[in-house]
C-alpha cells in the first residue's frame, strides 16, 4: 500500500523527495527513474493514459511511495485507491524557477530524443502524452508552461482533502515530511540530487 503519493510536476525536487521517502518509509519509491531503468514499463503507463490503470496499480503494489511522472499524473486515482496515504505536492520557489529547470532538462531531452536501451518507443509516447495533457501543444512557450504549472498546483490544492495534503519545496528539507509522517528527523543531511547539470549524466 502506498503511504505517500506525489502530486508535483517533474523538476520540483522529486528525486530528492524519492530518496528522502525511501529513508523515512523504509520501502521503494516509484519515480520516472524507475521507468528509465526498465523501459517496457512505459507501455503500462501508456495504457493508463488510455484509461486502463490496472497494470499500473500492480507496478506500484510493492512500493511505499510514488512521486514524479508518470505516477504523479494519476495522483487522484491513486489517492482514491490508497485512502490513508499522504499527498505531497512538491513545488519550486517560483514558476520561473521551475520553468528554467524543466526547459533545460525534460524539454531539452524532448528536443533531442535519445533512445533508451530496451525501449520500443513507448517511453517517448508516454512522455509526449504527459506533456500534451499537462502543458498542451505549446509546451515550448514559457508563459504557457508556467501557467500550466500554476494551474496544476492550484488544482491539487483545491481537490485534495486538506488533512491529506502536504506542500513541500526542496528547500524545506526533512521537517514537513517528518511532521506529516510522524517520524524523527534523520541526523544525516537531506538528499539534494538531480540538478539540471546532473540530469544528462
Amino acid at each position: 500500500m502506498l503511504k505517500v503519493i506525489g502530486a508535483g510536476l517533474p523538476r520540483t525536487g522529486t528525486n530528492s523527495l524519492r530518496l528522502a521517502l525511501i529513508r523515512l518509509l523504509g520501502g521503494e519509491c516509484y519515480h520516472m527513474f524507475t521507468v528509465k531503468a526498465d523501459p517496457p514499463q512505459a507501455s503500462v503507463w501508456v495504457r493508463a493514459l488510455n484509461g486502463d490503470l490496472s497494470s499500473a496499480h500492480r507496478l506500484l503494489s510493492g512500493c511505499a511511495a510514488a512521486v514524479d511522472w508518470p505516477a504523479s499524473f494519476f495522483w487522484q486515482d491513486l489517492a482514491a485507491v490508497h485512502p490513508a496515504a499522504l499527498v505531497v505536492l512538491s513545488v519550486r520557489e517560483s514558476p520561473w524557477t521551475w520553468w528554467r529547470s524543466f526547459d533545460a532538462t525534460v524539454l531539452e531531452r524532448k528536443r533531442h530524443p535519445q533512445v533508451l536501451a530496451g525501449d520500443d518507443g513507448s517511453f517517448a509516447i508516454m512522455r509526449d502524452a504527459l506533456l500534451d495533457r499537462v502543458l498542451g501543444p505549446d509546451w515550448a512557450r514559457p508563459d504557457v508552461a508556467m501557467a500550466a504549472y500554476q494551474r496544476h498546483n492550484e488544482r491539487v490544492r483545491a481537490q485534495c482533502f486538506p488533512g491529506r495534503l502536504v506542500e513541500w519545496a526542496p528547500t524545506d528539507g526533512w521537517a514537513p515530511l517528518c511532521a506529516a509522517l510522524g517520524t524523527a528527523i534523520p541526523s544525516e543531511p537531506f538528499p539534494r540530487t538531480n540538478s539540471s547539470q546532473d540530469f544528462f549524466s
